[in-house]
């Protein structure tokens, strides 16, 4: 039963044929059978079934078309007095079909002729001669009915394919939005990656190429510094492994998770380890902490530390020897202050002005884009007097 139902819906026209041939052939036995009863009524009626026919078979391809067929045949009838028969049912069939499928002007012109078909038939051929008129007046009505019932029936079923295509749109078109939002979320993820991922490695890696370059100057007259700079080295190297194992953990995605302790994001309490870890290469920082520390949101705390990070390291990359730097972190009501400075050279020109040019200046449009998305405020540039100056300003309340 089902197979027979596939094979309805993919062959419309199919069956539509089908069902035209049959009813030409229901009107060819009532023709023989008498129906009509003049030889000129017996000649006009056979193009009448074969349009008819013609109506049943193409009303779905072009129902506008088969409409106004049927209303051409409808005034064929009347004008030379052919008697309505089987084949009729075509009307009401067109009717629907329009109803459901057809232009909205097919429609309302299918609706006008349903209401004045059954009239125009009563006039032309009256039921029984010599009736009352309430009797023409019911059988109108009668024979009304259900051409009024096919073209509701036909209307109320657009309706309601347009109201499920409005509800496939809506679903297509949340799909499309859904997967946009999720490209944006990637993206935003790979840069969240990518800043982390140039904090550790500048970090990490500038703090153990200074202890190198000191140990390797000091191996022979001094070996104790030598070893304390080669441990530096390793724990340094240690904690960058580690940062970049988790954030690389992010990645995977579906793999079973790897033994081993999962690090904390840095926090505003691990800057002052960070500092110290910068003392042990021979950079001079003053640190000082105003106000009344308190916890802070985790976006905020890894927002801090990370710019300070990256001032620091951009100290060790760009001050030049001999260079020093302070670091202060302002407790405000409303957000957290970091003031960074330095006494050095200070950076070039193209690596903070307009976020870094030929592929420069990724540290400072890191730094930039983290205070964004917390909603703070950054300053960077050439300080008075020498060397460099980052300021931020993080509120304690994300943006919006």
């Amino acid at each position: 039963m089902q197979r027979l139902y596939d094979f309805i819906r993919r062959h419309p026209t199919g069956v539509d044929v089908f069902w035209a041939v049959f009813l030409l052939g229901l009107s060819g036995v009532s023709m023989v059978s008498g129906t009509y009863d003049t030889g000129r009524e017996q000649i006009v009626a056979v193009p009448v079934m074969l349009g008819l026919s013609t109506v049943v078979a193409l009303r779905r391809r072009a129902p506008e078309k088969m409409l106004l067929l049927a209303i051409l045949v409808g005034v064929v009838q009347l004008v030379f007095d052919v008697r309505p028969g089987i084949g009729d049912f075509a009307l009401l069939v067109i009717t629907y079909t329009v109803a459901t499928v057809g232009e909205r002007w097919a429609s309302r012109l299918a609706l006008v002729c349903s209401l004045s078909a059954a009239a125009l038939s009563q006039l032309r051929w009256e039921a029984e001669p010599g009736g009352s008129w309430p009797q023409v007046v019911f059988v109108t009505i009668i024979m009304t009915v259900p051409f009024v019932l096919a073209w509701v029936l036909g209307d109320s079923l657009r309706t309601r394919r347009a109201y499920f295509d409005q509800l496939e749109e809506r679903a297509a078109r949340l799909e499309r939005e859904r997967e946009a939002q999720s490209k944006v979320a990637v993206a935003a993820e790979r840069a969240r990656i990518a800043r982390e991922l140039h904090d550790v490695v500048a970090h990490n890696v500038s703090v153990m190429v200074v202890q190198a370059d000191g140990a390797a100057y000091v191996m022979d007259a001094a070996p104790d510094q030598a070893k304390q700079a080669l441990e530096t080295i390793s724990s340094t190297g240690r904690q960058a492994l580690a940062e970049m194992r988790r954030l690389l953990g992010v990645l995977r995605t579906g793999d079973a998770p790897e033994s081993g302790e999962y690090v904390p994001q840095p926090d505003v309490e691990q800057i002052e380890d960070l500092v110290a870890q910068v003392r042990q290469t021979g950079l001079t920082v003053d640190f000082k902490v105003e106000g009344t520390p308190r916890p802070l949101p985790s976006g905020v705390e890894l927002t801090a530390y990370r710019v300070v990070q990256e001032a620091l390291t951009n100290t060790r990359k760009h001050g030049g020897p001999d260079a020093g730097a302070s670091v202060r972190l302002v407790y405000f009501d409303d957000g957290l202050g970091l003031l960074i400075e330095d006494d050095g050279r200070g950076a070039a020109h193209e690596l903070y002005e307009d976020g870094g040019a030929d592929g420069a200046g990724h540290g400072m449009i890191g730094m930039r884009e983290r205070v964004g998305m917390v909603g703070g405020t950054l300053d960077a540039g050439p300080r008075p007097g020498g060397g460099f100056r980052i300021s931020a300003l993080l509120p304690l309340k994300p943006p919006g």
